[in-house]
């Protein structure tokens, strides 16, 4: 549980993500470009939903290991007490391991460790010549949706994992920054989930890729992504434009239209409305840990993410 091998890199149309006209992809895709084909540590920084894991895997395939399998772990789902056998038995050294025997590990979510966990990854990095595991070299790749520099500052995270992890840092730019990419993702979209879900690609009007364009995203190419695909789904862009929700400017200025509420869904609404607030004050008090935070609330991890989701509670974090 939380570890997984990604054969290979995914489809070819990851490229979709990363690509773009905007400066900020510009120049980020200049500095992957040169940096994929060394073994330099990379931390990928980035609200929930920019491509990090995206990025992770074109790194991956434009360095010179791009022929084995890139080792993914989720950093989430890690227990201190698991930590250092899992990791252990996941990265032995095996035939074909790489080109020189360099292997690369991406550590999704890194910022999730707690400070136990990051001694034992730490202490475990630290074994073997040349910073790898065994008789193999390891080149990194973390991701993280905090600035860990600030987490380092504060005492929640180890200045000296940090240094480890941190040989150049890679900030993704949200969505919201980088507007002028949203046709073409809208278009690569659409094309994927309608060979995914069978269906034919819809066409949309002026209307609704002006709205598209003004909404916030606080879900970043995640959110815009899924609504696509509801969009291929229903056969209908306009009536899946109409359910963007209210964090959009684009849709707190549209005009509303005539509703009747029942009491039962009122109670309804009123019950997601107290529990998102809840788990959002959770969060900020755990600053983000959403560990603690389901301690707190006394429910189960998986419980908590699938209500995040739920709740919108994630596009919370990423308007901050």
């Amino acid at each position: 549980m939380g570890t997984s091998i990604d054969h290979g890199v995914g489809p070819a149309d990851d490229a979709s993500f990363v690509g773009g006209q905007s400066e900020a992809v510009q120049r980020l895709n200049a500095i992957v470009g040169q940096i994929a084909r060394t073994e330099i540590a990379v931390l990928l920084v980035g609200e929930s939903g920019t491509g990090k894991e995206t990025y992770a895997r074109l790194i991956h395939r434009l360095s010179e290991q791009r022929d084995v399998p890139l080792r993914k772990l989720s950093c989430a789902a890690w227990e201190p007490g698991q930590l250092l056998s899992r990791l252990k038995a996941h990265l032995q050294t095996q035939p074909g391991d790489g080109v020189g025997g360099v292997k690369t590990l991406y550590l999704d979510g890194i910022d999730e460790l707690d400070l136990a966990s990051q001694k034992v990854l730490l202490s475990l990095l630290r074994d073997g010549d040349g910073g790898g595991v065994g008789k193999s070299r390891l080149r990194l790749i973390s991701s993280a949706s905090q600035e860990l520099r600030a987490e380092v500052e504060s005492g929640r995270f180890r200045r000296d994992l940090y240094f480890r992890i941190n040989g150049v840092c890679l900030r993704l730019p949200p969505l919201r920054e980088r507007k002028e990419d949203i046709p073409a993702l809208i278009q690569h979209f659409l094309a994927k989930h309608a060979m995914e879900l069978r269906r034919q690609t819809p066409v949309l009007g002026s209307q609704e890729v002006e709205l598209l364009i003004a909404h916030d995203w606080p879900g970043n190419i995640r959110e815009l992504a899924n609504l696509v695909q509801e969009m291929v789904a229903l056969g209908n862009p306009a009536m899946a434009v109409a359910d963007l929700g209210t964090t959009g400017r684009a849709v707190r200025s549209a005009p509303k239209a005539s509703q009747t509420f029942s009491l039962k869904a009122a109670a309804r609404a009123a019950s997601r409305q107290a529990e998102r607030e809840l788990i959002l004050k959770a969060l900020e008090r755990t600053r983000w840990n959403r560990k603690r935070a389901a301690q707190e609330l006394k429910i189960s991890y998986k419980s908590l993410l699938y209500k995040i989701k739920q709740t919108c509670v994630e596009g919370e974090k990423a308007s901050e």
